[in-house]
């Protein structure tokens, strides 16, 4: 039978980590000495642009949290004041707590409390649901009231009326 050699899984032989296998170099402390080094050909030097900055703090892309905050563009509209005092009263009409309306109206207490602060942003659905939880119409925001309608049939016209009218629709086809 040949003689097989089992490994232990030891290495006791030395082992050098670092960046220097070779003797070390020491770095020239002054200008005259880092250009004998470099005409030596013993050391390369590279130039580093905006080395040691933050550009992303200093660039001038960036805009200010502060006139971030008071920019118009982010600004949400919010609940009209009469939108909220007409929801509160009706709500009180009805003797109902937030909580019991907006449990009626498949909502967070805090959604009925945002819109009589006037802090929410309006949403015609939920608008809407209140509405006919509470029996009454609401101003809406952005709606401006009804006023009297102009249009339909005019009584001015001639004096036999005639079969068709033009008040509800086209006329029916035949």
């Amino acid at each position: 039978m040949p003689n097989v050699v089992q490994p232990t899984g030891q290495d006791w032989g030395d082992v050098k980590v670092g960046k220097h296998s070779g003797p070390l170099r020491k770095a020239p402390k002054s200008a005259s000495g880092v250009s004998m080094m470099k005409a030596a050909g013993l050391l390369k030097t590279e130039k580093r642009h905006a080395a040691g900055g933050n550009a992303s703090a200093h660039s001038g892309g960036t805009i200010n949290a502060r006139k971030l905050e008071e920019s118009d563009e982010t600004k949400h509209a919010k609940v009209d004041k009469s939108l909220s005092k007409a929801l509160m009263q009706a709500r009180m009409a009805k003797k109902m707590t937030q909580k019991e309306l907006a449990t009626a109206i498949n909502e967070k207490p805090q959604v009925i409390g945002e819109y009589e602060s006037g802090k929410a942003i309006p949403n015609a659905q939920i608008i809407s649901k209140m509405e006919r939880k509470l029996g009454c119409k609401l101003p809406r925001p952005g709606k401006k009231p009804a006023g009297p309608k102009s249009g339909g049939a005019s009584k001015t016209g001639s004096a036999k009326p005639s079969g068709r009218s033009t008040v509800g629709g086209p006329a029916k086809r035949r």
